[in-house]
């Protein structure tokens, strides 16, 4: 049994504390990845619509696309997270950390590219460019936290960073310097 293996907060790749609903969008991480980036994202579906169960049943490919018209025009999109936050703060874990989760597309950061191969995905549950809740901050500060206790965490950016003119999420609304104030991290680890 190894260090990682025996720790009281993951179970293989697994956060204890998590709800687990497996997602099969994920695949295996190159050997030569090093897990060293947090990405969070933001997401809600329908967008702007908080509380039902649109990003579950989209990571697990099980979205009713005639559900809303919204729905439509992401029709056939096979994504996932690693984890995903609630507004109230619960939290969802859909791959192993071990494993390579579908969240960043095209996209580079530290002179790498594809940002899926040596990073973990977080979707905070709103909308690009809106407010988070304290809740929110509060379970992603946690999982940060014990992401980097377990995996050599260098870095923490947001989709936008990793994939700017791309994406915009989580946007102006997410507060870096809380995130930073509230892990003790250097400014280095986070986007400039």
């Amino acid at each position: 049994m190894t260090k990682a293996d025996a720790s009281p907060l993951w179970d293989g790749g697994w956060y204890r504390f998590a709800r687990r609903l497996a997602s099969p969008n994920f695949g295996p991480r190159p050997a030569r990845a090093q897990v060293d980036l947090i990405v969070v994202h933001s997401i809600s579906l329908p967008p702007g619509e908080y509380g039902g169960d649109g990003v579950q049943r989209l990571f697990t490919n099980t979205l009713d696309w005639n559900a809303h018209p919204y729905f439509k025009t992401i029709e056939g999109l096979q994504v996932s997270s690693h984890f995903y936050v609630r507004r109230g703060g619960e939290l969802w874990q859909f791959v192993a950390c071990d494993d390579r989760a579908w969240h960043a597309g095209p996209s580079s950061w530290r002179g790498r590219g594809d940002c899926n191969d040596d990073s973990i995905g977080i979707e905070l549950e709103g909308l690009e460019g809106g407010a988070f809740e304290a809740a929110q901050y509060e379970t992603l500060v946690q999982l940060a936290a014990a992401i980097a206790q377990r995996w050599p965490i260098a870095h923490i950016a947001g989709h936008e960073h990793i994939a700017p003119g791309r994406k915009n999420d989580p946007g102006p609304g997410f507060d870096w310097a809380r995130v930073q104030r509230e892990l003790a991290w250097p400014k280095e680890r986070f986007p400039g």
